[in-house]
């Protein structure tokens, strides 16, 4: 040992045995060889050689110098590292070498040979890997904790390893480097930023993706170092964050991505960092919220992060930024929340507050991305949304946006297909969205083609699948139908009789294109391209495609003939398809990706093409019908019930006989319609015959057999079938047979002799059949029709009373308690009125008798007799028989021109009838009539009178009506410009004459200035003015008040000597002036033409006479308040919306529109109408504010789907001006007006309502009532009648002077309904606040 320590201090340097020095003398062959065998002894000694470490001490010193550090050869160089690399294993822990300098020469030594790890197949690997798993077991580089360079040599070894692990290496090279770098950090005292950066930069998304194998390596490095590092991640990041000392680092740019990255490493590195975001969240710079924003989207979003339940005050800071001011803040939030639903189902019942509020935001894309976000959650999985955020879409649906609307409705159909259709989740969730299928269907009653034209496409592909087997596909149908609610199946209808009546529009432009060319064929061309183009998104660049297509049609034969073929009857689904593809790709061009033109003719296809009905689909749909009669379909499974199953399938047949009638022309089809005409229930018959009258016109020649077989039973259906049977059995015998007449005959002679108004339950069919076959053939029974009429229906049936009535206080009773004779009463005013539609003249004057009898009833209140046996209901019954009837004569003309003022006027008084249920049915025959521009526009006026109805559903429905049917009638102006002649019946505006007239009728308005009734005037002026001025078009407020000057100059022709009645016109005229004059800047304006008045109500204007004079009380000024009209197509106040599941949440503007929509200060002169406006500044969204369902709807009270505003209509809003009942005394009696019964009976009573708390809360019933079909029974809105009413002034002391004006005339009809006594107090509270 002692001659070793000599030779070491001696400096000489002894060389393992069998290796000869080592220096540059040799080559470098020997020199490796030399070094591996040195390599070869210092491997194979450990540290307790004592000897041998001695031995070998100069040769350690020898090995470190600088012929070997830095010798160019790499094989010289890697074998000096391992010998170096076990020299400090085997001196450990301390080390040969003593100088900073060359321990630092020597680290950096190694570390630049460790990169010979990246060639993973070079010869040397395994004395690399040697090398590397050396240093990480001894941990040789903790000696340079002491040198002040330490950190220069940390950093080179770290990106050395960043740099050279790749994919080649395994397991264990992974392992040994993080050995190697973790005990730097853990065993260090300190972590400078530099070394930090390199560790961290390898989490930076770019160099994540260039090198995935240095990402993980850090990513093991960070988990294994955690607590150690912990520390000095936090100094950086509070650095760069609160003292925003970005020049820390090179990172600092890249904060937020490695703040992701690390939490999803290990949240624990980032506990004091955390904190420091809920600041930043709240930072005044935008894009730094933003950033922010988006790294916790990330954060809060991922899979298994549990850092909202961790730290909720951050989650509570991150869920206000959904509201921030910047607007690509809110919508990064939006974008979060489906991942963060699909991630986090526990965290939905926190998202859907923020999501109701980002559902109204004023910006497009923000509510788009709600609906995006909910629906894409919801397409995963339905448990993950409940049932407020489907509410969400569901509202969006009617968003002013089409890109939003379209975006809910799709996503709303994408979830009923695989939920309900395809069933993917179960009974429940089926369920749970029952209600979609109904809501996109009544979104067609919009007004917009583009949403009507996507709920045609979202029936075809998602409601119903064209692409299904035939059986399926109706089977598929059958249910669907069966399971809409009534305004669903309403749209559903309109939707094929839309598709049918184009379909006829392609099929004329077809006929008209293959007549030889002309002026008057080239014009007929183009106003059918002007139809076709209505019928299309963007009508503007729609008509010159259409025109474009006409071209092509005209000269391309084969296309021609494809067109013709798929708008042919006979075209079958199939067909239909092919043809829709040979068209398409004729019209397409490879050249020309997109192409506008071939768009606009695919979106005509769509809407033209038969892909669900023909004759297979029809025979399938029967057959589905009869497995439910058998009892052998599974109605249960589906949900429904057997017997509502036939009906609706039954009513679905209806409806398709009439939009494809060519589909039933098969014997296995009218085989099974026939078995369903021998089932007991009386609607399924009912419907069978309706589709025999449909499709029935080509049986006599296709189908004798089962001619012979149908009219047996068609003619018991007419003599002995329940009534609307009858009806239908007649309709049917006088389309399908040629040899109606003896049929007829054979029916008509047995009937009319069994006549016996002794038994009047036995005369309710025959009647109804000889109504039909009179109206159907007046001339083959016109003698006997005549006797019958004046001797059987009047003399015997009419004006005799043979049994007495119930006696109740009701004014109406459900149809099965109605009596025989009152029935057989109504049958006979309806068989003198369809005789008179069938004659079409009145050569023998039998018009006038006839409206002289219907006057007479109403006149008595329904009590013709005046004898007083009849019961209320059934004289109610009387008065709507005779109303309708008198609005059914109105529509002919021949009988229009002899209905006298005075009966037009009692006429009109119906509608404010005592009862409610005449009322309603009334209007509803009204609307009908006018809709169809079958009544006068005199009728129009009468819905003026609505504005004074006690109950709020009928007055807003009276607005719907009036609403839609200006709108119509406009519409068909703009269509036929050329009518000039037919203005004066059709322009809206000219309603105004007529209203005027019918109020200074009005039995109501009595006492010239008298400021109430006067009120009353003004608020049914109102009710129409605001409509018809919510448009100025074409200069129409001044038309309006140049009309209203020119009646100033006339007289009425009912008393044109009669100074009164010319004062009471007068002094109405200028209460409409006042109006026009309080809404409107442009009245002044030169009127566009001078308009002509109606001469059956005013005399010729006397051009000598100038009345300049005002008739009105100077009080009456103070109720005149300035303000423009409303939108008259804003009607969310007075519409319920469709009764589907889930009540819909309201804006703040959409209560206040409401309110002052639906109440009374709606009318111009109520105080309080500018209360229910909103600043413009207090509307948070006003850009999304719902759009209406005003369109031409089948259903004239429909109801609208804009939100439910069924709470805060109540009855008690009623419109002011109006005359309360008389207040209760305290022992509860009524205080009597002395001058009551002297008054000039109105035609109606107003109903009190008896339970007021039970109408506030379903204040909407009327259109449930619709909805079922039935007129509604409720006894509280017909409980006996308080004696106050309408127009009489509210003291006793009055009465005096109600003496005096009470004119001399007789009684006119009925007291009117009133407004319930009981709900006072509330109103007279609502008018102080």
């Amino acid at each position: 040992m002692a001659h070793s320590k000599t030779r070491a201090t001696d400096g000489k340097i002894t060389y393992p045995p069998g290796v000869k020095e080592i220096s540059d003398k040799i080559s470098k062959e020997e020199m490796v060889r030399r070094l591996k065998m040195v390599v070869k002894t210092f491997m194979d000694m450990d540290q307790d050689s004592e000897e041998e470490k001695e031995l070998y001490l100069n040769l350690a010193l020898h090995l470190a110098s600088d012929f070997f550090l830095k010798h160019p050869d790499k094989d010289v160089r890697l074998l000096v590292a391992c010998c170096l690399a076990d020299i400090f294993r085997i001196y450990a822990p301390e080390a040969p070498y003593t100088s900073p300098d060359k321990l630092k020469d020597i680290f950096m030594f190694i570390t630049r040979q460790l990169k010979g790890l990246e060639d993973t197949k070079s010869a040397q690997f395994n004395r690399y890997f040697y090398l590397l798993e050396n240093i990480a077991w001894v941990k040789s580089y903790n000696i340079c904790f002491e040198l002040e360079d330490s950190n220069e040599i940390f950093t080179q070894l770290y990106r050395t390893l960043f740099q050279v692990i790749n994919n080649g290496h395994n397991q264990k090279v992974h392992m040994h480097m993080v050995d190697l770098m973790s005990s730097i950090i853990c065993e260090g005292d300190t972590v400078s930023q530099e070394l930090l950066d390199t560790v961290l930069v390898n989490l930076v998304p770019a160099h994540k993706n260039l090198n995935k194998q240095a990402y993980d390596l850090a990513k093991a490095l960070l988990k294994r170092t955690a607590q150690a590092i912990e520390p000095y991640i936090t100094n950086f990041f509070n650095q760069v964050l609160m003292l925003g000392k970005t020049s820390v680092s090179d990172l600092s740019e890249h904060v937020f991505d490695l703040i992701l990255e690390l939490y999803n490493i290990d949240s624990h590195l980032l506990l004091s960092v955390l904190p420091q975001l809920e600041f930043k969240l709240k930072s005044n710079d935008n894009d730094e919220r933003l950033q922010v924003v988006k790294l916790l989207a990330k954060m809060f979003g991922a899979k298994d992060s549990e850092l909202a339940a961790q730290n909720k005050p951050l989650w509570q800071c991150y869920l206000g930024r959904f509201n921030d001011i910047h607007v690509p803040i809110r919508l990064e939030c939006v974008k979060f929340a489906s991942h963060c639903l699909m991630n986090h189902p526990d965290l939905a019942k926190d998202l859907t507050e923020y999501l109701k509020v980002r559902s109204h935001d004023p910006e497009e894309a923000i509510r788009h991305d709600v609906i995006v976000s909910i629906v894409t959650a919801a397409k995963k999985d339905l448990s993950l949304v409940n049932d407020h955020l489907l509410n969400f879409v569901r509202e969006r649906t009617l968003d002013k946006r089409w890109r939003v609307r379209k975006e809910a409705m799709m996503g709303l159909a994408q979830i009923y297909k695989k939920y309900s259709l395809q069933g993917e989740a179960g009974k429940e969730a089926t369920k749970q969205i029952s209600w979609i299928k109904d809501k996109l269907l009544h979104i067609y009653y919009q007004n917009s083609i583009d949403d009507r034209l996507l709920v045609e496409r979202i029936f075809a592909q998602y409601m119903v699948p064209h692409n299904l087997e035939t059986t399926e596909r109706m089977k598929c149908l059958y249910y669907l139908y069966a399971t809409l609610d009534f305004n669903a199946v309403k749209a559903l209808n309109e939707m094929w009789k839309c598709q049918n009546m184009l379909r006829h529009h392609v099929k004329d432009l077809l006929d008209l294109i293959k007549q030889p060319k002309s002026e008057a064929s080239t014009k007929a061309v183009f106003a059918k391209v002007m139809v076709i183009t209505r019928n299309l998104p963007d009508p503007g660049k729609a008509q010159d495609f259409v025109k474009k297509l006409a071209q092509v049609l005209e000269e391309d034969e084969r296309i021609r003939n494809q067109l013709e073929t798929l708008v042919s009857p006979s075209c079958s689904c199939k067909q239909a398809e092919g043809c829709v593809r040979e068209i398409t790709k004729k019209l397409g061009s490879p050249k020309q990706p997109s192409n506008p033109f071939l768009e606009m003719v695919k979106f005509l296809l769509e809407r033209i093409a038969p892909v669900h009905i023909d004759t297979e689909s029809i025979s399938a749909l029967i057959k589905q019908v009869n497995k439910s009669i058998d009892g052998t379909a599974d109605d249960e499974d589906e949900g429904v019930p057997t017997e509502q199953a036939i009906r609706a399938g039954l009513e679905l047949l209806k409806v398709l006989s009439f939009t494809h009638p060519a589909s039933f022309h098969s014997a296995e089809t009218f085989e099974s319609l026939l078995g369903c005409l021998k089932m007991d229930d009386e609607k399924v018959a009912e419907a069978a015959l309706q589709i025999f009258k449909n499709t029935g016109g080509k049986m006599e020649e296709s189908f004798p057999h089962i001619k012979s077989v149908l009219l047996p039973v068609l003619q018991h259906k007419a003599k002995k079938g329940p009534p609307r049977q009858a009806k239908y059995a007649i309709h049917c015998i006088h389309g399908i047979f040629s040899n109606k007449d003896t049929q007829f005959a054979q029916i008509f002679e047995p009937l009319h002799k069994s006549l016996d108004p002794a038994s009047p339950e036995q005369l309710i069919t025959p009647l109804t059949t000889i109504g039909h076959l009179a109206m159907l053939a007046p001339e083959q029974f016109a003698a006997p029709l005549k006797s019958l009429v004046a001797n059987f229906i009047v003399k015997d049936l009419l004006m005799n009373d043979r049994v007495p009535g119930k006696k109740t206080t009701k004014l109406w009773v459900p149809d099965d308690e109605v009596s025989p004779e009152t029935l057989a009463k109504i049958q006979g005013i309806k068989l003198m009125v369809r005789w008179l539609l069938g004659v079409k003249n009145n050569l023998s004057k039998s018009g006038n008798s006839t409206l002289r009898m219907l006057t007479a009833i109403l006149n008595s209140d329904g009590d013709l007799t005046e004898q007083g046996k009849m019961g209320k209901p059934d004289m109610s019954r009387l008065r709507l028989a005779a109303g309708c009837a008198v609005l059914k004569l109105a529509q002919e003309p021949c009988y229009h021109e002899i209905i006298t003022l005075d009966q037009y006027q009692l006429c009109a008084l119906v509608i404010n009838d005592e009862c409610y249920q005449v009322r309603q049915a009334f209007a509803l025959k009204l609307h009908k009539g006018l809709c169809r521009l079958r009544l006068p526009l005199e009728y129009l006026a009468i819905f003026a009178l609505c504005a004074k109805d006690p109950m709020k559903e009928r007055r807003a429905h009276a607005r719907q009506c009036l609403v839609k049917n200006i709108n119509i009638r406009r519409e068909y102006l703009k269509q036929h410009a050329a009518i000039s002649e037919k203005l004066f019946s059709l322009l809206p505006e000219y309603v105004v004459p007529y209203t005027i007239h019918l109020l200074v009728h009005d039995p109501d308005y009595v006492k010239v200035q008298d400021i109430e009734q006067l009120k009353d005037i003004k608020e049914c002026l109102w009710f129409v003015l605001e409509i018809l001025m919510s448009k100025n078009e074409n200069n129409s407020h001044a038309f309006i008040r140049k009309m209203v000057e020119n009646i100033k100059q006339t007289k009425d022709v009912q008393g044109p000597d009669d100074p009164k009645l010319n004062e009471k016109l007068y002094t109405v005229c200028d209460v409409a002036m006042n109006i026009i004059i309080s809404k409107s800047t442009t009245y002044s304006l030169e009127s566009p033409k001078d308009p002509v008045l109606p001469v059956r109500y005013f005399t010729q204007p006397d051009k000598n006479f100038s009345n300049t004079k005002n008739y009105l009380p100077p009080e009456m000024k103070s109720f005149f308040t300035p303000g423009k009209p409303k939108a008259a197509n804003v009607l969310g106040a007075v519409n319920k919306p469709l009764s589907t599941a889930g009540k819909q949440s309201q804006t703040k503007s959409s209560r206040m529109e409401t309110i002052s929509n639906a109440s009374s200060n709606s009318n111009p002169g109520s105080p309080g109408r500018s209360k229910g406006r909103l600043d413009s500044t207090e509307m948070d969204h006003s850009e999304n504010e719902d759009i209406t369902i005003m369109k031409n709807s089948p259903l004239p009270g429909k109801k609208n789907d804009k939100r439910d505003d069924s709470d805060l209509l109540r009855d008690s809003d009623k419109p002011r001006g109006r005359k309360r009942a008389a207040a209760s005394t305290q022992d509860g009696s009524l205080l009597e007006d002395s001058g009551q019964d002297q008054k000039p009976k109105r035609g109606r009573k107003r109903a009190a309502n008896s339970a007021p708390a039970e109408a506030e809360e379903q204040p909407w019933a009327e259109e449930k009532r619709i909805q079922d079909g039935v007129l509604e029974t409720e006894d509280e809105q017909n409980s006996p009648p308080k004696k106050g009413r309408r127009g009489r002034p509210p003291k006793a002391a009055s009465s005096a002077a109600a003496k005096e004006e009470t004119p001399a005339k007789g009684r006119r009809g009925r007291k009117k309904a009133v407004v319930p006594a009981e709900e006072e107090p509330e109103q007279q509270e609502e008018e102080e606040e």
